[in-house]
């Protein structure tokens, strides 16, 4: 299958795209991933450049892998730091490959975008011979959907590695107080005393969706953003720019909650919303208050997926201290392509261990969980 590789997304029109995305994703749709690259915040000089992979047949577009070559291994939310390290030892060249993922957004979903799963399996098969071709080490899809976990598994070579995240489900419930009715009262206890908290300091909380965001608003969002990178003496992933073309370009998704003293935003959470799902991504407060981040990034989101009915949260990656607050371990998954044959030998052994730990880490964070026991 020959594949075409695409530089840049303004390259293809937003409908053509599209028209292989889920509808219920937005990270995938054109809106999204162009904004990245047309704000900088992706580029050659960032260590991502895009390069995405399209199969056309009879002039139409039939499948694609939305990727990008690397360089380090940043951003990505599946750590094969390691594995580069390894490499480095043994004078094997790591970098530059080829990952297929969100940038800066460890969220699982469609990472095969295809028009019929034949299309999709064919891509597959014939992105080893890309590898190979222009050098590249290995290929990395990371955070799959079934879907491409299913046609994974019929390719050979592929290695698939599991990972453990903590996400909210909405049983249905009222409102709040009918969730903290499933807790153990210990944990009901604790949960309303950290709100009580943050109410107590004066706190209130605007929802705002995209259409609704100022450009002065905007640039708090991201002075928030920016802070939380600041104090761990790092530079923010995104600029200032992906804000405001997000905002233009799919403001039905955009979901912010500005946390409030008084009149005056003192934090904030961006979050997207998708299908039946709410996706919380970016959190910044300009100074510390106490509780205040459990509230805005958690209690919020939850609140708001009551009300409008949304059945899941994903409040983003790791976060151990997401357990107590009702967010169950959900396994994710990754696979990876690695030319180098001891690498891979290596790589494969690693997997099949770490595979046992990640499973039995799951089920001991099920037992930490605040709800009763029936």
């Amino acid at each position: 299958m020959p594949l075409h590789r695409l530089d840049s997304l303004s390259a293809i029109s937003a409908p053509e795209w599209d028209a292989l995305v889920p509808t219920s994703h937005p990270f995938l749709r054109h809106a999204f991933l162009s904004a990245l690259e047309d704000s900088g915040s992706l580029n050659p000089q960032s260590g991502w450049q895009p390069e995405h992979l399209l199969h056309y047949a009879h002039g139409t577009l039939q499948a694609a892998l939305p990727s990008y070559r690397k360089w380090h291994s940043y951003g990505e939310y599946v750590f094969d730091h390691e594995w580069a390290n390894a490499c480095e030892r043994a004078g094997i060249e790591y970098y530059p490959k080829l990952l297929t993922a969100v940038p800066f957004s460890p969220v699982s979903g469609p990472r095969l975008l295809a028009a019929s799963a034949e299309q999709g399996r064919e891509l597959l098969a014939a992105l080893p011979g890309y590898l190979e071709l222009e050098g590249l080490s290995s290929a990395h899809i990371n955070f799959t959907d079934a879907l491409a976990d299913s046609a994974l598994t019929e390719q050979a070579g592929w290695l698939q590695r599991l990972g453990c995240q903590f996400h909210w489900q909405n049983r249905g419930y009222r409102d709040f107080q009918d969730f903290l009715e499933t807790l153990s009262s210990r944990k009901r206890k604790q949960m309303r005393k950290e709100r009580e908290q943050v109410a107590a300091q004066g706190f209130t909380f605007e929802w705002l969706e995209g259409r609704q965001v100022s450009e002065a608003q905007w640039d708090f969002v991201y002075a928030c953003y920016a802070h939380t990178y600041a104090v761990r003496r790092q530079t923010p992933y995104l600029t200032r720019a992906f804000f405001s073309l997000l905002a233009e370009r799919m403001p039905e998704a955009i979901r912010v909650v500005l946390a409030k003293q008084g009149a005056s935003p003192v934090a904030m959470a961006f979050s997207l919303l998708g299908g039946d799902s709410l996706y919380g991504r970016y959190w910044g407060c300009l100074a510390e208050f106490d509780r205040l981040h459990f509230e805005t990034c958690f209690y919020q989101g939850m609140e708001y997926a009551i009300a409008h009915g949304i059945q899941r949260f994903d409040a983003g990656a790791q976060g151990e201290h997401k357990l107590i607050r009702g967010f169950e371990p959900v396994i994710t998954r990754s696979w990876h392509y690695l030319r180098h044959p001891g690498l891979k030998a290596a790589v494969s052994d690693f997997l099949e261990r770490e595979r046992e730990g990640v499973l039995a880490y799951a089920e001991q964070a099920r037992s930490a969980l605040p709800y009763r026991q029936a």
